[in-house]
């Protein structure tokens, strides 16, 4: 089986959504499974500390899981048309796996969630696609073949999968959303495992 790893950071729990349907389109193909993983908030306070196991959610995320993955698909809300300094934190700890290699010539993706249309939806996965480049991965997008790409009226691009969430957080993801959530945890699935022959 060729593990698929979805890693997040989401505050308001809306990334933590798009990350369980692209773990949906993952397992559907019967050659892969999802291991999702999140990342800790970061602190202004020195001292802040947060526990090894959060007490909700997904683990968090390690250099094993990175090491572990058939391909990584990767997922933040947008902070300024850039991803959450959370997950950044995260990625710039992976110097070893950079070094090592860990992760080049694995295919990768990325999802997003604003509060607004025009929060940095692109901008922000555009951003995402920079260290996993860096790491050498073979980046997809979500082709106009998925249909939902030409009839969204919410979240949805071809640089990935994102979400309207609205100014207050509250929206749910919409049907479109959810296709091309799962349309592209199904996309780098087949990815993977074309690329692991």
């Amino acid at each position: 089986m060729h593990e698929i790893l979805i890693l997040y950071y989401s505050q308001s729990g809306q990334v933590k959504a798009m990350a369980e349907q692209i773990a949906r389109g993952v397992e559907k193909h019967p050659q892969c499974i999802a291991r999702i993983r999140t990342v800790p908030k970061i602190s202004s306070v020195c001292e802040a500390t947060e526990e090894a196991i959060p007490s909700s959610g997904h683990l968090y995320a390690t250099a094993a899981d990175l090491q572990e993955c058939a391909a990584l698909i990767l997922g933040s809300p947008t902070r300024f048309g850039n991803m959450a300094s959370a997950l950044k934190y995260f990625i710039d700890s992976t110097s070893d796996s950079w070094l090592s290699g860990t992760l080049s010539g694995k295919p990768a993706a990325v999802f997003t969630s604003t509060g607004s249309l025009h929060g940095g939806q692109e901008s922000t996965l555009l951003s995402m696609m920079l260290p996993l480049l860096h790491h050498g991965m073979v980046i997809s997008g979500l082709p106009y073949t998925e249909a939902a790409l030409m009839t969204t009226q919410t979240g949805g691009t071809p640089y990935g999968a994102s979400h309207f969430a609205g100014v207050d957080n509250k929206l749910s993801l919409s049907q479109e959303e959810i296709d091309l959530c799962q349309a592209l945890g199904l996309r780098v699935a087949e990815l993977a495992v074309r690329l692991a022959k």
